[in-house]
């Protein structure tokens, strides 16, 4: 499958070599503090608001319907940000908590803070594995200062809600504020960016192996797959998106937005939907095979 020879074939550290540019379908404004989108096969977009930071109870996940209409489809959170179907559930970090919301749109806590190894200091990204059977989640934390010394990437087993530590700072420095999480079909790869080094690397689940892919993405934030087989990379800091094919190219593929987040694709895996937080938009980028 796809992902499977994507993981297989990205072996090195890859330095930009390349520009590119997608074609901008359309721009939707008016969200407050976009972070993460996540796309159903119904092709309805979900988008995660943060509202504002720190500030509980007002954060809420936006659906858009096919047609361009928007309703509040989960209200209530505190600082929603990563986003992840399993089955028919939608999955959010919630700062230090992980939320489970139906389809009707009521949510409940999954994971509490408590249920973590150590108590986590800020929950970012979701990512299922292949069989979702499993929910691996980022804690960036203390992203201000570097991520400090308490980053770390967690797996939920889903049956039990059983939380353990996959890797973290303690074992490996160079796991300083992860972020935006991709897996491969195989259950034994994962992909992930880091915010505070701007490097991705590629996770060997069975060994705990870190292996460096490319660097240069700034303030790292989120990760998709499109239909063209390339992986699409989020610089938050420096409002960029960029992209890695599997013969090892890095190009720039949009640039200009006040802080590209957690970015996803449609189900197809032909637009590239990227939230700019700042600038409260998100758009839809045609991508070229």
């Amino acid at each position: 499958m796809v992902k499977t020879v994507i993981a297989a074939l990205f072996g090195g550290s890859l330095m930009l070599s390349g520009v590119a540019s997608g074609h901008e379908l359309k721009v939707l404004q008016g969200f407050k503090n976009p972070e993460s989108v996540v796309a159903d096969k119904a092709g309805r977009v979900y988008v995660s608001e943060i509202g504002e930071f720190e500030k509980d109870g007002d954060g809420q996940i936006t659906v858009i319907e096919p047609d361009g209409k928007r309703r509040v489809f989960a209200k209530g959170m505190n600082d929603p940000k990563g986003l992840a179907f399993v089955g028919q559930d939608l999955y959010v970090t919630d700062k230090n908590r992980i939320l489970r919301v139906g389809v009707d749109g009521q949510w409940t806590v999954l994971v509490d803070q408590s249920a973590f190894p150590v108590p986590p200091a800020f929950l970012n990204d979701l990512e299922p594995d292949f069989d979702g059977k499993y929910l691996y989640v980022s804690d960036s934390g203390d992203i201000a200062n570097q991520g400090g010394t308490s980053g770390a990437i967690y797996r939920v087993i889903l049956s039990t809600v059983k939380v353990e530590t996959i890797i973290n700072h303690q074992q490996d420095a160079r796991i300083k504020a992860p972020n935006g999480l991709w897996m491969d079909d195989t259950g034994e790869v994962l992909i992930y960016v880091d915010f505070a080094s701007g490097v991705l690397y590629k996770l060997d689940l069975l060994n705990r192996h870190l292996i460096e892919l490319a660097k240069g993405f700034g303030g790292g934030d989120g990760l998709a797959l499109g239909a063209d087989k390339k992986l699409y990379i989020s610089d938050y800091i420096n409002g960029k998106v960029f992209s890695l094919s599997i013969d090892d190219e890095v190009k720039l593929e949009k640039q200009g937005f006040q802080s590209a987040a957690d970015i996803g694709v449609t189900a197809d895996g032909k637009v590239l939907l990227i939230p700019d937080m700042k600038a409260g938009t998100v758009t839809w980028l045609e991508l070229h095979e």
